[in-house]
């Protein structure tokens, strides 16, 4: 199959151009001029981007990654590439060891089913689990339920893993509660990415985790202390060492565009990860109230989700192509590190560029068609069309 746009974003532009997409690997074949073959389909100006990567999602439509149902599951992945997203690490939240166990199992189940049959893929593909938490602050524990935070437990960790059958690509912890940095190096010596987040660390701290190892920020701003000048804290930490990823929630709720453009300017094109950190209740109407790690949260108006507790906020319903739209449009950051942030750039954080993330022949043929509101026209998973029109 051939698809063309006279926008297509290759080699960090928009080209005019042809993608060849093979029937039998589901991979990109070949790349030609626009015109050059007799094409299936003709997007004409529409966009063509690789398609998205979310590494922090925790649900939606109703489900959530420590329900450990698979029905649930996969009705999110069928949906979710309404937005762009091609593939996804689901996440937890902090709970008892019981439900993590069976929240890892579950995807990992589904996720089997998927590697054993690419073609019957209908939805995004799993590329690994985020655990975040349980090794948490309480200072800044957010929706984590405060009760099972705790410090971190390389033996239970270890239990962990196996329960996701080696999916957990990253995980999500306070660097100040890792004695002598024990987990930070273990996850960084097996290919896991350690990830700093709901934390108190000071400055100095946070950079002798990446000193041990540590190689990402997980939702730079929220969860943990504010930026300040004679206290920079962990935010000081990741917007200062250009080369360690840093997460970002890209819905002008959990950062002023400002603070985003900020970011990236820190950041640069190859080291910003978008991610929507989005919770069971994206897709379902407002005033929607649902358990979210034991708490109860509530869908506004605006699109926010708060805990109806203490009015603060509980991850969030963004969309990626949304996400996408706001880092372009609102926080003026450049094309190439909005798109970058994800699709090659998460790609990367989690070892996959090989296969994921930018528009290269021999690599997956995930693909996303973007009208010029940013809405989603059309979705290809593993060269599979999933969503969208026939152009």
């Amino acid at each position: 199959m051939i698809l063309q746009s006279r926008r297509v974003w290759i080699i960090n532009d928009w080209l005019r151009a042809q993608v060849e997409i093979s029937a039998s690997s589901g991979r990109i074949e070949g790349i030609y001029p626009y015109g050059a073959k007799r094409a299936d389909l003709d997007f004409g100006d529409m966009r063509i981007v690789p398609g998205f990567i979310d590494v922090h999602t925790h649900g939606a439509y109703g489900f959530d990654t420590n329900d450990g149902d698979e029905a649930g599951l996969r009705r999110w992945l069928l949906n979710v590439v309404g937005e762009g997203v091609t593939g996804i690490l689901p996440t937890t939240i902090t709970q008892s060891e019981e439900v993590l166990t069976g929240a890892l199992r579950n995807v990992a189940g589904v996720a089997r089913t998927q590697q054993a049959d690419p073609g019957s893929v209908t939805g995004a593909e799993i590329l690994g689990v985020h655990l975040e938490g349980p090794y948490v602050d309480s200072a800044f524990k957010g929706a984590h339920p405060g009760e099972y935070c705790a410090v971190p437990d390389l033996e239970q960790f270890r239990r962990y893993f196996d329960a996701s059958d080696g999916m957990i690509r990253i995980v999500t912890f306070a660097c100040e509660w890792d004695e002598g940095y024990r987990l930070t190096r273990y996850l960084n010596e097996n290919g896991i990415v350690p990830s700093l987040g709901h934390s108190s660390a000071s400055c100095e701290q946070a950079v002798m985790a990446f000193a041990n190892g540590a190689r990402s920020v997980t939702h730079v701003y929220n969860g943990m202390a504010p930026f300040h000048h004679r206290d920079p804290g962990i935010v000081g930490a990741s917007l200062r060492f250009h080369d360690v990823y840093g997460e970002i929630i890209c819905d002008g709720l959990h950062s002023d565009w400002t603070a985003v453009h900020a970011f990236f300017a820190c950041k640069g094109a190859d080291h910003g990860v978008m991610v929507s950190d989005s919770v069971r209740v994206k897709g379902l109407p407002a005033g929607t109230r649902m358990l979210f790690g034991g708490n109860r949260i509530e869908l506004c108006e605006d699109g926010s989700a708060h805990m109806v507790d203490s009015g603060k906020l509980a991850g969030s319903t963004l969309k990626i192509n949304e996400g996408l739209r706001n880092l372009v449009e609102k926080a003026g950051v450049p094309w190439q590190a909005a798109i970058n942030s994800c699709t090659i750039n998460p790609a990367r954080l989690i070892g996959m560029e090989e296969r994921k993330g930018s528009i290269r022949t021999g690599k997956d043929a995930d693909l996303v068609v973007l009208r010029d509101d940013y809405s989603v026209a059309a979705a290809f998973v593993r060269g599979r069309q999933c969503w969208g029109e026939q152009a």
